[in-house]
């Protein structure tokens, strides 16, 4: 996968005890740089994603890849009160070249239902912070979503607002046409969009070519997420904290402090902190 895998508002009046830190890619050394991060959709993002996304200038919406399947572009984990639950939306499969951009959802399969009992009933009734959050999540359920990226951008956009993330958002797809491949078409959407720094996850340094990126004037930055830990409703205790989970477990936990939980995890030096608790699928790329 192609950078990092793994919601409705907090006061915005609410003052940051951390410094900026969306641009805390663009400061100190990286000052007067453009720093970018680039993402294939996924269907209620995790936390490492989310902070891609805080942690840059822009993001890209990376449409016009090829479909993973069983990959984390239709699904994610939330907190159930025993074992993490999925939540999968089903998918037409049309073929093994398709896009992501022409991902049709199989609406014959009544998911919504199912996906919204799921998070409304048996996993965050008793959140913290449910309430503040029930009404534009149910409104995302009653919606008949036709189209897979639509529908994972929908959940992106719902989770930037929640934890008050502002950066612009754009999809490949609306940007042109992108011959190359791995690294050239990394590149090659970087400078498109004016962007000098690409926000990579750990995950890609197996095949990203920083040769090939340099001959289009982009540098690498990694990323090097720190997962929080933070109170789950669901659990008794931190020894059994669930990480990796699709990253609507933090804001219906945390309410307005999500952002700050998310942005203070980067000062600390915490190694292992997302290995720790039930064993999820790592998806740091």
């Amino acid at each position: 996968m192609i950078g990092d895998p793994h919601s409705p508002s907090p006061d915005p009046a609410r003052p940051d005890p951390i410094e900026n830190p969306r641009h805390t890619a663009t400061t100190g050394d990286n000052a007067g740089r453009t720093v970018i991060a680039i993402h294939q959709p996924h269907y209620w993002p995790w936390l490492g994603l989310i902070d891609k996304i805080d942690r840059s200038d822009r993001f890209i919406v990376l449409d016009t890849v090829q479909f993973e399947r069983r990959g984390w572009q239709n699904r994610n984990y939330i907190a159930g009160t025993g074992e993490p639950v999925l939540l999968t939306v089903p998918v037409e499969q049309a073929g093994r070249d398709e896009l992501i951009l022409e991902k049709k959802i199989d609406n014959t399969r009544k998911w919504r239902k199912k996906h919204y009992r799921a998070l409304a009933e048996h996993c965050y009734r008793k959140a913290p912070y449910w309430n503040d959050h029930k009404d534009e999540i149910a409104h995302l359920y009653e919606t008949e979503w036709e189209n897979l990226a639509e529908l994972a951008i929908a959940t992106t956009h719902l989770l930037m607002r929640g934890f008050g993330i502002e950066t612009p958002l754009s999809r490949a797809s609306e940007l042109g046409d992108f011959p190359g491949t791995k690294s050239e078409l990394l590149a090659q959407i970087c400078a498109k969009a004016g962007a000098d720094t690409l926000l990579a996850g750990q995950g890609s340094r197996d095949y990203m070519d920083p040769e090939v990126m340099n001959r289009y004037g982009v540098d690498i930055q990694w990323q090097d997420f720190q997962h929080p830990r933070y109170r789950q409703h669901t659990r008794r205790s931190t020894d059994t904290f669930l990480p990796r989970l699709a990253a609507i477990d933090l804001l219906l936990n945390a309410g307005p402090d999500s952002l700050h939980v998310l942005r203070q995890a980067r000062t600390r030096d915490r190694p292992g902190s997302a290995q720790r608790g039930t064993d999820l699928p790592d998806r740091r790329k």
